[in-house]
């Protein structure tokens, strides 16, 4: 049986595209998420997995729809292959069902990850020598100096409430805690 996944993560984006392209590749049943890739929990691809069989494809139109990181890739497709069945990814046009198509899918997935890694890397180097420079990247304290040194006073010595301290300075509560 050829199983469906399409996931889009806001209610904003439309399935449709997802499931008529998933339609034509033969897919008898689509399960779809609305729900971001990070999330942990995707009720549709867990139903899903629970629903596969020996011989069962499931097909997604780009491999993003399944996962976002690579670790998660490789994991939901281990999963997908320990319960007998294949993966499909039209959009790469990876098939894990052929030998050649569990390397392409490993070279694709590896390349993938030296990618992000280095834009991650990229990234780093960019915030490095702009600190050398003397910018700081981030958002700007909440507090200044004397106001730090103002909540501290109210919170350890008048042992203030939190919430109280928080309303005066318009910050949160979180804020005057780490103070």
């Amino acid at each position: 049986m050829i199983i469906g996944y399409a996931r889009v993560s806001t209610d904003e984006q439309k399935l449709e595209a997802q499931t008529d392209a998933l339609a034509e590749a033969g897919a008898e049943r689509v399960f779809a998420d609305k729900i971001t890739g990070s999330a942990r929990s995707r009720p549709q691809l867990d139903q899903m997995l629970d629903h596969l069989r020996a011989g069962d494809v499931v097909v997604v139109t780009k491999y993003d729809r399944l996962a976002r990181s690579l670790r998660d890739l490789l994991d939901i497709v281990e999963a997908i292959a320990q319960r007998g069945a294949g993966f499909r990814s039209m959009a790469e046009d990876i098939d894990t069902t052929t030998p050649a198509g569990r390397l392409v899918f490993h070279v694709f997935a590896s390349i993938a990850q030296f990618e992000r890694e280095r834009i991650s890397e990229r990234t780093k180097e960019g915030l490095q020598a702009a600190r050398k420079r003397g910018r700081i990247g981030g958002r700007p304290p909440a507090l200044s100096p004397a106001q730090r040194k103002e909540v501290q006073r109210m919170r350890d010595d008048e042992h203030r409430p939190l919430a109280e301290i928080a309303r005066l300075f318009k910050v949160s509560t979180k804020t005057v805690r780490r103070v």
